[in-house]
């Protein structure tokens, strides 16, 4: 994938951004990463979401940071996902259409 450049947008539209976000507490074995999908594509949000070895995971999402804080409200209010902890850092847009699970 290639970085791009500025993040703003012309014509007034949001700043988009990119996140790399750690998640830790119950979030494997409940069907995190699948939902994750599920609203990133609803909100229109980019990225991909994988299992990590230590029982975490991980998390790159792309979008407006008011469409991240969405999603990231709902993955709260999830049943049986229990969100203890995040490591987040923002990083360079990338340039890809759509969310996955790797």
């Amino acid at each position: 994938m290639e970085a791009v450049g500025d993040a703003k947008e012309k014509g007034g539209m949001a700043e988009r951004i990119r996140k790399h976000i750690i998640f830790s507490g119950r979030v494997q074995g409940v069907g995190f990463r699948y939902r994750s999908c599920y609203l990133a594509q609803a909100l229109g949000l980019t990225g991909w979401v994988r299992n990590t070895w230590d029982d975490r995971v991980e998390m790159e999402v792309q979008g407006t940071r008011a469409e991240i804080s969405k999603m990231i409200a709902m993955l709260h209010e999830q049943r049986f996902v229990l969100i203890e902890s995040m490591e987040t850092e923002e990083i360079p847009l990338q340039r890809e259409s759509g969310f996955c699970v790797r």
